[in-house]
């Protein structure tokens, strides 16, 4: 049965891979009807939707490389602002720390001058007191000694002036023996 398929009715031997001439004429004309109306409506279309594409893809190229170059842009004005930043903290610093020993050397110069205060009224208020207590020690001695006397002598002394007078020259005569004894025991301490 398929040798009697591959001949054709007048006996003559028919390939089977080549088509009939007709089919072929009629392929080609489909072929280039098809490949007029590829040519003219989709490639047109097509190359408008890759050239969308390209300048899309090259816009965003261009973008990315500007916001990049802002970025590096705001990055260094950041980097110098803490620069500064750190400059004016470092300076805030060094103000602080001298007005911090201005103050401290202010305070205790004032420290030092009070406590000076402090210590010249004492020294006063002790030669006050001493002047008093001294004064209020002559009074009491020169009253117990006049009693001594009146009770060695018999008699009372305690309203003469005179008695009042020999009792101030005596302590100052006490005095004045006190003192030159501190003084030579001074001089013999100096001269070892």
């Amino acid at each position: 049965m398929l040798p009697a398929i591959l001949t054709a009715g007048d006996g003559e031997a028919v390939n089977p891979l080549l088509p009939a001439p007709y089919d072929i004429v009629w392929s080609a004309v489909v072929f280039v009807a098809l490949l007029i109306v590829v040519a003219k409506f989709v490639v047109p279309r097509l190359n408008t939707a890759l050239d969308a594409r390209a300048d899309a893809i090259e816009g965003g190229l261009k973008r990315a490389e500007e916001a990049q170059a802002e970025a590096a842009a705001t990055k260094g004005e950041y980097e110098s602002q803490l620069a500064e930043a750190r400059a004016e903290a470092g300076r805030i610093r060094e103000q602080a720390r001298v007005e911090g020993v201005a103050i401290v050397a202010e305070a205790r110069e004032a420290a030092q001058a009070e406590a000076a205060r402090i210590a010249a009224n004492a020294q006063v208020q002790i030669e006050a007191e001493r002047a008093a207590a001294l004064v209020s020690l002559r009074a009491e001695v020169g009253s117990l000694a006049l009693d001594l006397a009146s009770g060695v002598i018999g008699e009372s002394l305690a309203d003469d002036k005179k008695s009042t007078a020999l009792v101030d020259r005596f302590l100052a005569d006490l005095e004045a023996s006190e003192a030159a004894g501190q003084r030579s025991a001074s001089e013999k301490a100096k001269s070892k």
